[in-house]
């Protein structure tokens, strides 16, 4: 299959050069050239399959046409060695854990896939490829974890200083080997800057092989459309899944377009719903027909700190620019931090369930927009102890920390200081091409 740039000034690669490039030359994100309708046979037997039966099915109609189909069922098998569960919060809305994974967040899904599949397609060269990624929390950990220790790939993570939570930053900057963590004076904002920056610059791209793993490169993103099938899936053994509605907590927006691609492939969701923190772009998008970006602003729920989403270009393309069929099919929810500390106490309260800050968006623009004869599914996008003294404080819980979290706390920080300024990040780089 071709992938093609949705700034539309670059020309259509394969698969290959789509995950090993990240970005197309024109800044543009890189789009499949076909999203293939998957038959009513699949939805039919869904509830029949195993989580990793039915993401094969999904992943063949993306890397089918590129990868051999053996190769491809291990790559899938090997990412999915965890579930992702649908727990009922109330009679109609439940909660699809995605922190099963080895870092505990949704991204490990994304993350894992991209590391096994750069691997594939690296194995027979010898050139050295080097992974760049900003992170707002949960990316870094899910792809340094993921592509730790992989033979021909060095991955440096960017994010800001002082926006993480220490427990996220635990899970990146004490790994070591191919894993280099740089803590940058500034926002999230900067940080993807920063990393598309590079890709632009053609003394750099001379010197290294450069990619991302950010939601901005096709093999990161597209797997998150999985655990949609398996949430439907789920929803039809429990006689649910009729007049479904999806709520996504948003930030960079790769997690709800993959959503928006599996239902491009038929998955029966009558509705999606992006729920914002304070940084609500996209929701005054829908508002206003007008895209407005600006810096990103520190809040509660700091994986969805982002300012400026690079998938909504992707967002664009798929509905052809359409904010009216945007707007149609995607509603949207803004909260402040009052209001998802109120959500997260008054959740724990009623129903037992602890949320996470970014759970609590969905679990509450659910509550607000679910209509009467309709089941909700919100995404809680990563385990509540990586948030541990913010949701302690506000819950009056005690949140036990998971054993594989607790083995990361006790590793010795290790980052490399950088300022916000391209210039300095470039000259760090060029040095490090040079060893």
């Amino acid at each position: 299959m071709k992938f093609y740039s949705t700034n539309h000034n670059s020309p259509d690669v394969t698969l290959r050069d789509a995950v090993v490039k990240g970005l197309a030359p024109d800044r543009g994100l890189y789009m499949p050239e076909t999203i293939k309708y998957l038959p009513d046979s699949f939805f039919a037997g869904i509830d029949g399959m195993s989580f990793q039966e039915m993401s094969f099915e999904v992943a063949k109609a993306f890397f089918g046409e590129d990868i051999p189909e053996q190769d491809l069922k291990q790559i899938v098998f090997d990412t999915l060695s965890f579930d992702t569960p649908a727990v009922r919060v109330e009679d109609n809305i439940h909660s699809l854990e995605l922190f099963h994974g080895p870092t505990l967040a949704f991204k490990d899904v994304g993350a894992r896939f991209m590391a096994r599949l750069l691997g594939y397609f690296n194995r027979n060269e010898r050139q050295l490829v080097n992974v760049l990624v900003a992170t707002s929390g949960d990316t870094g950990s899910a792809v340094a974890n993921g592509f730790l220790g992989v033979p021909g790939v060095h991955v440096y993570v960017l994010y800001p200083k002082g926006k993480v939570s220490p427990i996220q930053e635990c899970q990146f900057t004490t790994l070591g080997q191919n894993i280099t963590a740089i803590e940058v004076d500034g926002v999230f904002d900067d940080c993807q800057a920063l990393v598309k920056n590079a890709f632009m610059d053609a003394q750099l791209n001379a010197a290294m092989k450069l990619t991302s793993a950010n939601s901005i490169n096709v093999a990161r993103f597209l797997p998150q459309a999985f655990y949609y099938f398996n949430a439907y899936a789920q929803m039809k053994r429990i006689g649910k899944a009729d007049n479904l509605v999806i709520c996504v907590p948003s930030g960079n927006f790769g997690n709800i377009t993959a959503g928006l691609f599996g239902w491009e492939m038929g998955l029966p969701v009558r509705h999606f719903i992006a729920a914002n923190n304070a940084n609500d772009i996209f929701y005054k998008y829908l508002q206003t027909g007008t895209y407005s970006p600006r810096p990103s602003v520190q809040t509660l729920a700091n994986a969805m700190d982002v300012g400026d989403p690079s998938n909504f270009a992707r967002v664009l393309d798929l509905y052809g620019g359409s904010h009216h069929d945007i707007a149609a099919h995607i509603s949207g929810a803004t909260y402040t931090d009052e209001q998802i500390a109120q959500t997260m106490k008054q959740c724990l309260e009623e129903t037992g369930y602890q949320l996470d800050p970014h759970g609590a968006c969905g679990y509450r623009a659910l509550k607000e927009q679910l209509e009467l004869g309709q089941t909700g599914v919100f995404l809680e996008t990563a385990h509540p102890a990586k948030f541990k003294e913010k949701v302690d404080a506000i819950t009056g819980a005690d949140v036990e920390i998971p054993a594989r979290l607790a083995a990361f706390m006790k590793g010795t920080k290790q980052s490399v200081p950088m300022s916000r300024d391209f210039v300095d990040f470039k000259q760090y780089l060029l040095s490090e091409a040079g060893k």
